[in-house]
């Protein structure tokens, strides 16, 4: 999987921002929608502090690691044996939806587990996510419908 595709990716996506700032629930948030932690040094810092590109790609590649764990846990190794492109868009999927939510996907897991990466683009649209982030999630089920 290319990480820097991943980023330059969900930068569009999720946007990136480059101070601390109130995600749409209230929650302290900067970068490629990190959520501040306690364990974070951002931790307690008011809304509009500066947070460097350097701190917000350190974050970024954690919380990527963090999806691609979350991935492996839902699907198993067999993840890792999948092409990068379905890597990359499951991972932009986990990135948007996190894991209780993908794992709802009952009909797309299945076209994944055939390896029947058309189908799974079929099966991603009839989704209320697919309602909700249409043009986002498209992108992504034409992407996979192309592997």
């Amino acid at each position: 999987m290319n990480r820097d595709a991943v980023f330059e990716q969900l930068k569009i996506d999720e946007g990136v921002v480059n101070e601390i700032y109130l995600d749409h629930l209230g929650y302290a948030t900067f970068g490629v929608g990190h959520l501040v932690l306690e364990s974070d040094p951002e931790h307690g810092e008011e809304v509009g502090t500066p947070v460097s590109e350097e701190r917000v790609r350190e974050c970024f590649e954690r919380d990527l690691d963090l999806a691609i764990d979350e991935c492996v846990a839902l699907y198993g190794d067999t993840f890792h044996n999948w092409p990068d492109e379905v890597q990359e868009v499951l991972v932009n999927m986990m990135f948007n939806m996190g894991r209780t939510r993908l794992s709802k996907f009952k009909n797309f897991r299945a076209a994944l587990e055939d390896c029947d990466w058309e189908r799974a683009g079929v099966e991603g649209r009839d989704s209320l996510w697919y309602d909700q982030v249409t043009k986002r999630a498209e992108r992504l089920m034409k992407r996979l419908e192309k592997v």
